[in-house]
């Protein structure tokens, strides 16, 4: 059911210095910062051959990612996204075996429909679900 891995999310605490790390360092290819208000996210995508790193950052106090890195303040991986040829076949899959699914599919930060999956259900990993 699951194709690629699209992306590996990692939330930051300093989204400036998270962008000049993977630029200047690491030498990948970083894109421009976009604010994602229905998600409460700054995500900067960081192009590699094979897959994508999206440096998430909060936007806003009630943003999701302002309680991880109230958790975590150094930051860390947040979540895996997987692609799926066609979320709603997808999800009602996961949903027949007993997979939680968190909230309705929504459009993403690729312009793309995805959803979320609970941690407990996937070996402590949040796991999102982005339709091809």
């Amino acid at each position: 059911m699951i194709g690629n891995l699209n992306h590996v999310a990692i939330a930051v605490p300093d989204l400036d210095a998270a962008v000049a790390t993977y630029r200047d360092t690491l030498g990948a290819s970083v894109g421009a910062p976009q604010d994602e208000p229905d998600h409460g996210v700054t995500v900067v995508f960081i192009t590699l051959p094979n897959t994508k790193i999206e440096l998430l950052y909060p936007l806003g106090d009630n943003s999701p990612i302002a309680g991880f890195l109230a958790r975590n303040p150094g930051g860390g991986i947040h979540h895996i996204c997987y692609e799926v040829a066609d979320i709603e076949a997808a999800r009602d899959h996961l949903l027949a075996r007993g997979a939680r699914v968190l909230g309705d599919i929504k459009t993403g930060a690729h312009g793309k429909p995805v959803l979320f999956l609970h941690p407990k259900d996937f070996t402590g990993t949040l796991v999102e679900l982005e339709q091809l």
